[in-house]
């Protein structure tokens, strides 16, 4: 946003170099969490925990594109009607979220 109020926002925030989480517990343990506080009327337990593999794989480890991954999946199930994630809606083309490096 440019201008004063986007040097205003700007001067908020401090960019921050992130790296990927490797997969081990931790990346799975945060797919579970993001799977806990998914509210699909037919998600089938277990679905997003059995794909962290893929999941990691498509979002390169980055905790912004997991999120954006999950839930650009969720949009899509409500919009369609299933409302399930399963690894059709997660195969969907997700935006890579910056890095910072």
């Amino acid at each position: 946003m440019p201008g004063t109020r986007g040097d205003q926002i700007a001067a908020r925030f401090t960019p921050m170099a992130t790296h990927p989480f490797p997969y081990r517990t931790q990346w799975k343990a945060l797919v579970a969490q993001k799977k806990a506080n998914l509210v699909l009327h037919e998600h089938r337990r277990g679905t997003l925990t059995r794909l962290d593999r893929l999941i990691h794989t498509r979002t390169g480890g980055m905790i912004g594109t997991l999120s954006h991954q999950i839930r650009g999946a969720a949009v899509d199930a409500i919009l369609g009607r299933t409302e399930k994630n399963d690894k059709t809606g997660l195969a969907e083309e997700v935006p890579q979220a910056r890095s910072g490096r």
